[in-house]
This record gives structure tokens, sequence and C-alpha cells, in this order.
């Protein structure tokens, strides 16, 4: 039988898919299901025990082990990665990470009146031109070069 308009009326009143609907498949009451086409008879229906909602699928509890651990970084050795370094990892994101803390470090230098704005200018142009590694080659560079005020060694 078809019992498409069953399925969806269930469906709504239960508050399920469609997909989780069951309905008796016995010959005996394949005649009244058929002819129940309110959400009144769908109730009764449904009282009756002849269309019931199928229990909700979950993960194994296998599976959570194995969550628990990944998030703990288990289970993420040279053997599990498949793809480059670049196909795991967005180089987009780490640039504009990496520029990001460059830029609001140099401002910081600049606005503590630390660096001037000459130096600023120049070390903003070599970090946007990836002169630096990382904000540590960054403090490394003017380090070397004195390039902070009040320090001279």
């Amino acid at each position: 039988m078809d019992y498409r308009l069953q399925k969806r009326l269930a469906a709504e009143i239960l508050g399920v898919g469609e997909s989780r609907i069951w309905i008796s498949p016995d010959p005996d009451n394949e005649e009244e299901i058929s002819q129940a086409i309110t959400k009144d008879d769908i109730r009764g229906l449904i009282e009756r025990g002849l269309i019931k909602k199928i229990p909700k699928k979950g993960n194994s509890h296998r599976w959570l082990i194995r969550h628990i651990k990944r998030v703990k970084g288990h289970r993420r050795g040279y053997g599990k990665r498949e793809g480059t370094k670049k196909t795991r990892v967005d180089e987009e994101e780490v640039w504009v990470n990496k520029i990001r803390k460059m830029r609001t470090y140099l401002k910081y230098l600049r606005d503590k009146d630390m660096i001037d704005s000459q130096t600023y200018r120049r070390l903003y142009r070599l970090s946007k031109g990836n002169a630096f590694k990382s904000l540590s080659d960054l403090k490394r560079y003017i380090d070397e070069n004195k390039l902070m005020k009040g320090v001279k060694s």
C-alpha cells in the first residue's frame, strides 16, 4: 500500500522525519491505515501502536573513545596523515595570524615611543614582504640592529 500521506502526517505529529516512521505491516490493519486521512485518525493509530516512531541512531561508544583520544592529540601521527602539510593547514590563515601579530607588536612599539615612525614604516614594509619568519624573528632583528630607543649597547 501507498502510505505517503499517513507517513507525512505521522511525521508532523511525532516531530520526526518521514524516514523514522514505522507503520504496521500487518495485512489485517491495512485497510484501516489507508483510510486514515486526518491527523486525528493518525493520532488514534499511534495510540493503538499501529504507527510508531523509530528510535534515533547514534554513534558507537568506540567512536567516542577515538574522538577523545584525538582531541588529546593521540592517533594523529605520521601514519594517520594523508596529504602534505599544506593540505592539512590553510597557508593563508597561518600568514594572516602571523602578520597580525607582527603589526600589533609594531604598533605597540610606535605608540609607546620605543621606535620612531620611520623605523616603524620600514619594519612594517619588511614584515609585509615576509622578511621575518615569526614575531620572535622580528624582535631579534630589532635587537641586532639596535632600533629601539633608549637601548644603547
